[in-house]
């Protein structure tokens, strides 16, 4: 069964981003191809266990499994060496996107106060990165079993060539760009 996002997307979006930037082929409408969820933690260098408290939080968030990311590289000012567990992630592809996006933009995302639009910045091939100060805007976060606000990096990559496709692909999703 597809997702509320998914189906709005195929039946509607798809057929009116192809009208809006004149594409001849269907196949050309820019998609969403994966949201990745990203927290690195500076404190998991001197206690590991705080990862697996985030990891746990970070997957009820996704819906998914997280994964752990190790340092790839030594580096003695951070008092950081190799293969040290420094970080979670996870990736999104498919329904659980669908998912995710839909609770982003339509939950998460307006439970922030002082919300006045995302930034629009694209990369210059059509991802979007957000940096979410306060995970304790997702619904699944209990407050009571979380010991301190972390932030969040989000990654959405689409299939545009454009920034300009990517912004109108995500506006049809009703993310809230500034104006």
């Amino acid at each position: 069964m597809k997702s509320r996002l998914e189906e709005l997307y195929k039946n509607e979006i798809v057929p009116s981003l192809q009208n809006k930037l004149k594409f001849r082929n269907v196949m050309q409408v820019p998609k969403v191809s994966k949201i990745v969820l990203n927290i690195g933690v500076k404190d998991a260098v001197s206690d590991g266990k705080i990862l697996d408290g985030i990891k746990n939080i970070i997957s009820q968030i996704a819906g998914q499994m997280a994964v752990k990311t190790y340092a790839k590289k030594s580096i003695a000012g951070f008092k950081l060496r190799e293969g040290v567990p420094i970080g979670v992630m996870v990736t999104l592809r498919g329904k659980m996107m669908y998912e995710f996006l839909d609770k982003l933009v339509n939950i998460s995302i307006p439970n922030v106060k002082d919300f006045h639009g995302i930034n629009p910045k694209f990369d210059g091939n059509g991802n979007l990165n957000l940096g979410i100060k306060d995970w304790m805007i997702f619904p699944e976060v209990d407050y009571d079993k979380v010991d301190k606000v972390r932030g969040l990096n989000i990654t959405i990559q689409t299939t545009a060539k454009l920034d300009e496709h990517a912004k109108a692909l995500l506006k049809d999703f009703n993310m809230p760009f500034k104006n």
